[in-house]
């Protein structure tokens, strides 16, 4: 097998062409070799929209499936996936979860990754409040516009 030679200069002229053109990824390839320079990408939870006038109450602990997903997905405080890919509570195998149920968090703060295409995208408070409810389940598949989490 022939040693792989790096250009250096030649990664970080791609890298330049990423920031100037603001794309997310390049790859090449000649013959068996290939080279993928790829920016780490941020998705935001959207904001909920206006919160109906009386909220309904929901329960601190249990899966969705146990409460009907479809209603707590319209629910006000429902964090929604803004992607399809594989949730992960915790930053890394064996740290503790970002949040759980009962922590005080706020807009910005990081509540649960998401890994979709070999990218991990942090999944933020849309609001500061407290977490109520978390929906699923560490390593589980997500899809779009599924409840994630409940923050009041």
């Amino acid at each position: 097998m022939a040693k792989f030679e790096m250009d250096t200069e030649f990664v970080r002229k791609l890298a330049e062409i990423l920031e100037e053109k603001d794309l997310g990824e390049i790859e090449l390839a000649d013959g068996d070799r290939r080279i993928r320079i790829a920016r780490p990408t941020v998705t935001y939870a959207a904001a909920p929209m206006a919160a109906p006038s009386a909220s309904p109450a929901v329960a601190a602990t249990g899966p969705a499936a146990a409460a009907g997903a479809g209603d707590i997905a319209k629910h006000p405080g429902a964090v929604k996936s803004p992607m399809v890919g594989t949730a992960y509570l915790a930053p890394e195998p064996g740290k503790p979860n970002f949040v759980v149920a009962g922590d005080k968090v706020t807009a910005g703060q990081t509540l649960l990754i998401i890994e979709a295409m070999k990218t991990f995208n942090p999944i933020k408070a849309p609001k500061s409040g407290t977490v109520v409810q978390i929906l699923i389940e560490n390593a589980q598949p997500v899809e779009f516009g599924e409840a994630l989490m409940i923050v009041e």
